[in-house]
């Protein structure tokens, strides 16, 4: 039996192909944004229209909650509003950046922030530093700065 020769790759066409992957899962992951903005509504909503339902607290003993309460979630809702809305648009600079190779830097800031959603933002932000941090990804995105040669007439 006779061994193959190994099959050459060419890291150029695979570099190109996972820098667009990563480009669609930052999408996909801004995408994703706008639907846990609205789990956030709908939280809110049941949240609001529960407690604010007199008839809830009829037969409590203690009655409704202090309105206090109610103040400590509207911030809760503001802080996780604000971090979920600055993620997706961070998600979706940073997968436009990647297709056009700029500030390969500020994606990986956005792959770290990414590291902090659980599970898919983690798989995503791993993802990004392993493909960002190739020297030949790097390269590209040398290559992508650099102003073109004068063309000769």
């Amino acid at each position: 039996m006779s061994e193959l020769p190994p099959l050459m790759r060419d890291q150029r066409k695979v570099d190109a192909e996972h820098l667009k992957l990563l480009a669609v899962f930052h999408f996909v992951v801004a995408g994703l944004s706008i639907v846990g903005l609205g789990f956030l509504f709908l939280h809110w909503f049941f949240l609001h229209s529960i407690f604010d339902n007199p008839e809830m607290f009829k037969h409590a003993k203690d009655g409704p909650p202090p309105k206090e309460f109610f103040a400590i979630f509207k911030w809760f809702y503001v802080v996780f509003g604000v971090c979920i809305v600055t993620g997706g648009i961070a998600n979706l600079v940073s997968g436009w950046l990647i297709l056009k190779r700029r500030a390969r830097v500020f994606s990986l800031v956005v792959a770290g922030l990414d590291c902090a959603f659980v599970p898919l933002g983690t798989a995503l932000g791993a993802f990004t530093f392993v493909v960002l941090l190739r020297d030949s990804v790097r390269e590209v995105y040398e290559a992508a700065r650099e102003p073109a040669p004068p063309a000769m007439s």
